[in-house]
């Protein structure tokens, strides 16, 4: 999604803002911009539709140069692509913003501002907000002021950041439902909707409250809560290595990434491989929350929701805890009835995914003993809102796609299950069986993604089709569904993905010789269920590719493809079939010859609605 950078310093601060939009472009964008404030207090901008390559280009051929300037990157959402609609939005040639967010009033506040004599140039939400503050600025008010009255105006999510050329050396911020945090520096500070954006300058980081503004000069950073009340935000030091942006012996992220996760599964259950040290890495308080739950409802969106209804089976199956799932922007909307007792548990990658941070605060008191995340990314909204937290330690992940994340999700939510159980009385040689089998799975994983180029010749049959079928029984079902997800994603194609035993009830009308269906058939109680599914594919001219168990006794066949992948304990196998699902979603996509790593239309963290 969209992406801010801010800087007010001693030094000159262009190639810091370029340097800022080129580590966030993994978010996902359309169009990139910035404005700095030149030596003659005047607004010197860049916009340009397309890749920050383009406003690299523009800054070579004109170069801009100041102390203090904002930069963006846009995902289109009011007005089509284009420089017209790229931000920063300038009003007044004194006052320019960039915003992540939607306005929903914002159609009443341009009728409003243009009965006032201000002229619109674009189709965007964002122009009215820079007219607005302009406006706001009329009485002899200072940026901060101006922005106060401004964000008392707005219906919606926003994290902004403005510049004022009477107001050289500061830069002013606000957020609500969309994240933006401060870098600290020495003689220079900076704003940015993520911090990845900023760990060039400064390991040191603010991060803003609901409601909060803030105004950073190069030696002060002043935040005020939405009340207006003068507040001291600690500061948090990252201590973690800066993660590299090389993609190394790799041709994208997504297949740096899918090889990443042998290392990134083991870091995110090391030294937690009893039960004890595994309810700690839940935090403070762990313990006398998890013991009043009696039940679970997962609230979560795209592959994170997979993750969650793969964590439905195993809480009801291995702790005997009954758990629902629901898409997190159907939750928020719905009247609900929850049970006594009930867990409500966030999952998201980058712990800001709005529809799922809305429906953890659209929660009443008393509705649930108490809130737990499972994310990515410390400090992120939905880290500091709730109440217990599981860090995945998946690592940053900058492909769209995501690969790593999802799996450690995974790993994240059996050691719930394995906690939960615990506490309810798990019998010791099964707590031990579980505990051993995520000790293999870094191995089991890395003999999967040694299949890669058996996957990768398999994955040809895909370049010509346009649409797919993924099935699945139990367990795998969501496996399937994310199958599927990753092959439309990243390759274009249509795919979807049935339960196994729905296939009759629909879907079969649509198998014929030019539909590919992938099975998932782990070898466990549904396999003779599965193999009758498959056979009435079989039998209407349907070509499969079956995921199998070596010892499932599949064989490639007539129109019957085997991918053998290796036998594992069962608990885990959802994690193994979802790594070579990955390679096969990729494989299709690059002979496609698609974006990879930033497909059309998707942005990596998606805070608006």
């Amino acid at each position: 999604m969209c992406g801010i950078v801010g800087a007010v310093a001693r030094r000159e601060v262009s190639e810091i803002l370029l340097e800022g939009l080129r580590r966030l472009e993994y978010r996902g964008y359309d169009s990139a911009g910035m404005v700095l404030i030149d030596a003659e207090r005047s607004l010197r901008l860049h916009k340009r539709k397309g890749k920050v390559m383009a406003l690299e280009s523009a800054q070579e051929e004109d170069p801009l140069q100041g102390n203090t300037g904002i930069a963006h990157t846009r995902w289109a959402t009011h007005g089509e692509p284009s420089g017209e609609n790229a931000h920063p939005h300038v009003s007044g040639e004194r006052i320019a913003l960039v915003h992540n967010g939607i306005i929903e009033n914002h159609a009443a506040l341009r009728d409003e501002l243009v009965n006032g004599g201000y002229q619109m140039s674009s189709a965007t939400d964002t122009e009215v907000i820079v007219h607005l503050l302009h406006s706001n600025m009329q009485d002899g008010v200072s940026l901060m002021q101006a922005m106060q009255k401004t964000v008392a105006r707005l219906e919606g999510a926003y994290a902004l950041a403005a510049v004022d050329c009477l107001s050289p050396d500061t830069v002013v911020g606000a957020r609500k439902g969309s994240p933006l945090v401060v870098g600290v520096g020495i003689g220079e500070n900076f704003l940015a909707s993520d911090q990845m954006a900023l760990r060039q300058v400064t390991d040191r980081f603010i991060y803003l409250d609901e409601g909060d503004l803030v105004q950073v000069t190069p030696d002060d950073v002043q935040v005020l809560d939405a009340r207006g009340a003068a507040m001291e935000r600690p500061i948090h030091r990252i201590t973690e290595a800066l993660e590299s942006a090389d993609m190394g012996e790799f041709d994208h992220y997504m297949l740096k990434e899918i090889f990443e996760q042998p290392e990134a599964l083991e870091t995110t259950f090391a030294g937690a491989l009893d039960g004890q040290q595994i309810e700690e890495r839940f935090g403070d308080g762990a313990s006398a929350l998890l013991d009043k739950v009696e039940s679970v409802q997962i609230v979560a969106c795209g592959t994170s929701y997979h993750a969650g209804m793969v964590a439905r089976y195993w809480l009801e199956e291995v702790a005997g805890i009954s758990c629902e799932v629901e898409v997190a922007s159907e939750f928020r909307y719905r009247k609900r009835v929850q049970h006594e007792g009930t867990l409500l548990l966030a999952i998201s990658q980058s712990g800001e995914t709005a529809d799922t941070l809305a429906a953890l605060r659209n929660t009443s008191e008393g509705e649930f003993v108490g809130s737990l995340v499972v994310a990515n990314v410390d400090n992120s909204s939905l880290v500091r809102e709730c109440d217990l937290v599981f860090l995945t330690r998946a690592g940053a992940e900058i492909g769209v796609a995501s690969t790593k994340a999802f799996t450690t999700q995974l790993v994240a939510l059996l050691m719930l299950t394995l906690t939960l159980a615990r506490r309810r009385g798990m019998a010791e040689c099964r707590q031990k069986e579980i505990i051993a089998a995520l000790s293999e799975l870094p191995q089991q994983v890395r003999q999967t993604l040694e299949l890669n180029d058996t996957i990768q010749q398999l994955s040809q049959a895909f370049i010509p089709k346009r649409h797919a079928l993924f099935l699945g029984r139990g367990i795998h079902y969501p496996i399937a569904m994310e199958g599927a997800l990753k092959l439309k994603e990243i390759s274009y194609i249509h795919a979807e993905a049935y339960p196994a035993g729905e296939l009759k009830h629909g879907p079969l009308a649509l198998v014929d010789n030019d539909m590919p269906v992938v099975a998932v058939a782990p070898n466990d109680e549904l396999l003779e269920k599965l193999k009758s599914n498959l056979e009435e594919v079989r039998s209407r001219g349907g070509e499969l590719f079956v995921f199998a168990d070596r010892e499932a006794g599949f064989t490639d066949e007539d129109r019957v493809q085997v991918l053998s992948i290796p036998h594992c304990p069962e608990i885990i196998k959802p994690i193994v079939y979802t790594v070579a699902l990955q390679l096969l979603s990729y494989h299709v996509a690059v002979q496609k010859g698609t974006d990879v790593d930033k497909p059309r239309n998707l942005a990596k963290s998606v805070t608006v609605e």
